[in-house]
């Protein structure tokens, strides 16, 4: 087939070559597509206009419509800057030139905003913005002002890797004007709606991807019926490796309308399990375990010998179709018999004097098997994890302890107090607080109420302040605790972070176990729908003061964050009301937390190569060293140290600079700042084993030009 189309291109290339240019290009795209599985649309790459961003040559920019006009961009062109003069009156005027160099066109600066393209590098800065200490040494949480696309491109330089969790509320796509593709809202009535929220989608996870530690992390996505069977099969195709699973979780126990439909109560958790990911048994309350079949009260679970799901019968694993005998007097294992061939009659197999032989045979009465082969029961029996249950002949119950409850005595969460008269262990019984599970698939908890312990918890820390649908906290707290509760270092990742409940939810954590997890929140400073038309009808313009202050990100995310921490909401009053499931406290006590918040900034390259921006890529070394203690803010003649890291500026002090290091114990990264690579070697021999070096600029420059996301 491939032959065939290849030689008529061939012979359309010598009559036309421009439409066989054009064949060829069109026929590659059509086979880049899947036969099976999820195909859509990919779109033009996003763009995301920067504004307050200086316009330099050289910029990508469009022309902003007239203050105070609602609507489509009069003039939707993009441009390039070619030059900027300034006139007799002061203004800045740019000469601009279409990106196919047709047309020309003049502009005053401040009329003009910035474009970024997703597919060209960007060179990612961070400005600090605010702060909250009450934590410490402890490594601070952050909050990114930034389209989060090219907030995870700047986190592939300090984070790759390196992420233990990535926890996202993305937009659900309902139709309701509530995201944005390449500047514009996506409505009910675009046609295209589906395949923008997964192209959307796929261009940030395959960046997440990258941030997630492959052999250990875990992603989870909340998704509602209206995009779930998309988004799954695009997880399973952006990570065929992991595991998978779905879980239903009740957000709302009035249900919501649904018009003619059923009404909605629940949505969905996705999760990604990469490596040896999974879920931890951890305490949960009783309204977890489901009060039918194994409730769990706090005793070692057994589980019956005889399998009872799938490949249950004797014909699927005849090996493990053999006869246990008992004693016929003491309720007691006398041995355990070997495996009988398919063809041989259970009936022919004679027990040991004054035993009975109990076989697997099924409710129905159909011959099925032992989930233990004869050699494991028998090592399982000497170990007393194998009980006998009501003698009933063949058909008496057996019991054993499963690999994980087994593991449960040898980790000492069970203690072993005795034996049984049939020779199985007793053990100890948990209290309520120390019960762990790992619960079923369906999640009907009463903390999970999102409107309880989201909309209107969130009330609490920000009155007067609103936030569409915010998740419960203690939802995103328990999807987390399953897979960090053994991680007190973990750090988590959200970057479609609105109000800010991940970042709350992991000080949760960290205040029940003593942990030092650390998220990175990522959110833009949009306005909403309807507040972005009475702006503009104000006349005011994003980048404007009065703009900026009603974004997601000033107006709701840092001042949640910062109540949360401090106790106190924005006017300075004490939270009322207590934290309530898992660890009561009341919400003015706060926590002992750090938090740093930043905006990202666009740098230009020749200026970081120079060695000219590193009070904007600072914020990036610290992250990258832990973002913990105190961070390096202004180049110097010679090196600087801080907490966790250190960067020599002159190589001329490369040994005071070693010297230095090594008496640092706590210093984790060292950036060597030199345009050679063989004087980076050098002085990097100089330096102790335990710390790892990077070279400025250069492992800066190349992170942003190789390894992104662009298509």
């Amino acid at each position: 087939m491939a032959n065939d189309l290849n030689n008529l291109l061939d012979r359309v290339e010598r009559v036309d070559r421009s439409l066989a240019a054009e064949l060829r290009a069109q026929i590659s795209t059509l086979a880049r597509r899947r036969e099976f599985g999820l195909n859509f649309e990919k779109h033009k790459p996003e763009t995301v206009e920067l504004y307050g961003r200086t316009v330099r040559a050289g910029d990508k920019v469009r022309i902003l419509n007239p203050r105070g006009q609602h609507g489509p961009r009069k003039d939707p062109r993009t441009w390039r800057v070619q030059t900027i003069t300034k006139t007799r009156s002061g203004q800045h005027q740019a000469e601009l030139l279409d990106l196919n160099g047709n047309a020309e066109q003049s502009a005053p600066l401040d009329e003009l905003v910035v474009i970024a393209d997703f597919r060209d590098p960007i060179y990612p800065g961070l400005r600090h913005t605010g702060a909250v200490r009450r934590g410490g040494d402890k490594p601070h949480h952050v909050v990114i002002n930034a389209e989060n696309f090219h907030a995870l491109e700047a986190m592939l330089f300090s984070h790759q890797g390196r992420v233990s969790a990535v926890f996202l509320d993305p937009p659900y796509n309902s139709g309701a004007r509530d995201w944005k593709y390449s500047n514009d809202y996506v409505d009910a009535e675009d046609g295209y709606r589906h395949s923008k929220w997964l192209a959307f989608m796929e261009r940030r996870l395959k960046l997440a991807r990258k941030l997630l530690n492959p052999t250990d992390s875990v992603l989870i996505i909340s998704i509602d019926e209206r995009e779930y069977l998309r988004l799954g099969l695009l997880l399973e195709q952006l990570f065929p490796e992991a595991r998978l699973q779905m879980v239903s979780v009740a957000i709302n126990p009035a249900a919501i309308a649904r018009g003619s439909e059923f009404r909605r109560a629940d949505e969905y958790y996705f999760f990604v399990m990469l490596g040896r990911s999974a879920p931890l048994p951890v305490p949960l309350a009783s309204d977890w375990v489901t009060t039918k079949g194994r409730t769990h009260r706090g005793e070692i679970r057994w589980d019956l010998l005889r399998r009872s799901a799938a490949s249950a019968a004797r014909s699927d694993r005849p090996g493990m179709f053999f006869p246990i005998f008992l004693n016929r007097d003491t309720r007691t294992i006398h041995s355990i018999g070997d495996a009988i061939d398919l063809g041989t009659d259970r009936s022919t197999v004679v027990p040991p004097n004054g035993t009975i032989a109990v076989w697997p045979i099924r409710r129905n009465g159909s011959e099925g098997r032992w989930r233990l082969g004869p050699s494991s029961t028998r090592e399982a029996l000497a170990s007393g994890f194998v009980k006998v249950g009501a003698v009933k002949g063949e058909n008496t119950p057996i019991y054993y302890l499963t690999l994980g409850e087994q593991r449960k005595i040898r980790d000492g969460i069970y203690t072993v107090t005795g034996r049984d008269t049939d020779g199985s262990v007793m053990t100890s019984t948990l209290d309520s607080d120390e019960r762990r599970v790992i619960p079923s698939t369906q999640w009907r908890v009463a903390s999970h109420d999102s409107t309880q312990y989201g909309s209107r918890m969130l009330t609490r820390f920000i009155p007067d302040r609103r936030f569409p649908f915010p998740k419960s906290l203690y939802a995103v707290e328990d999807a987390l605790r399953f897979f960090l509760a053994d991680k007190p270092d973990a750090v988590v990742v959200d970057f479609f972070a609105g109000s800010g409940t991940t970042a709350h939810a992991v000080m949760r954590l960290n205040r029940q176990d003593g942990g030092r997890r650390q998220s990175i929140l990522v959110t833009n400073n949009e306005v909403s729908a309807t507040e972005e038309v009475s702006l503009r009808r104000k006349g005011h313009r994003p980048g404007d003061v009065e703009w900026e202050a009603l974004g997601i990100c000033d107006y709701i995310t840092k001042p949640r964050i910062e109540a949360a921490i401090t106790g106190l909401t924005p006017t300075g009053e004490p939270i009322r009301g207590e934290y309530q499931f898992t660890d009561p406290f009341p919400m003015a006590d706060g926590f002992e937390e750090n938090v740093e918040f930043f905006t990202l900034t666009y740098e230009d390259p020749r200026v970081v190569g120079a060695d000219m921006a590193f009070e904007a890529i600072a914020p990036l070394l610290w992250m990258r060293a832990g973002a913990r203690g105190s961070r390096i803010t202004v180049p110097t003649d010679t090196y600087a140290l801080a907490d966790t890291y250190g960067v020599l500026f002159s190589s001329d002090t490369a040994g005071d600079f070693a010297d230095a290091v090594d008496q640092a114990a706590d210093l984790q990264v060292v950036f060597i700042v030199t345009d050679d690579e063989k004087q980076f070697q050098r002085v990097s021999a100089l330096l102790p084993a335990r710390v790892e070096t990077v070279r400025l600029y250069e492992s800066y420059l190349r992170t942003f030009e190789i390894n992104t996301g662009k298509e």
